[in-house]
């Protein structure tokens, strides 16, 4: 399990993201990572490693010690392996940017709810910044 820590702990500098914001997001208690760390976890269930594997868009294998990320790799290899859903490849690039992007999930996760007008209101305000910067 120090492996699987060593892991975590690497994407989650990559990305600038806090233990405390994965724990969070995912619904696990802070001492997980705690746990992982001292050695203490000598497990970890299907469940959590498939979560903590789509958070981070990479394989379950890659976290739990088996193939090789190679510098970011294993993102591009995934994207291009994934099948199409229903033949749409924009639909697929939106689906590959929820796996990668955390912050692209909170936004939907505050959304999805969310009426038309509502919808539009906030893509007019997305425009405006991105217009500002």
């Amino acid at each position: 399990m120090e492996e699987l820590y060593k892991k975590i702990d690497a994407l989650l500098a990559e990305r600038g993201i806090s233990g405390a914001k994965l724990s969070r997001d995912l619904g696990m208690s802070r001492s997980f990572m705690t746990e992982l760390r001292k050695g203490r976890a000598k497990s970890v269930t299907v469940e959590t490693a498939r979560k903590l594997a789509d958070y981070f868009g990479v394989s379950v294998e890659y976290l739990l010690g088996g193939g090789d990320e190679g510098g970011g790799n294993i993102l591009t290899f995934r994207s291009e392996a994934r099948e199409l859903v229903n033949g749409d490849k924009e639909l697929t690039e939106y689906l590959e940017e929820l796996r990668r992007r955390p912050e692209q999930r909170l936004l939907f996760s505050v959304t999805k709810h969310a009426t038309k007008a509502q919808i539009e209101a906030i893509v007019k305000m997305v425009e405006e910044m991105q217009q500002g910067q």
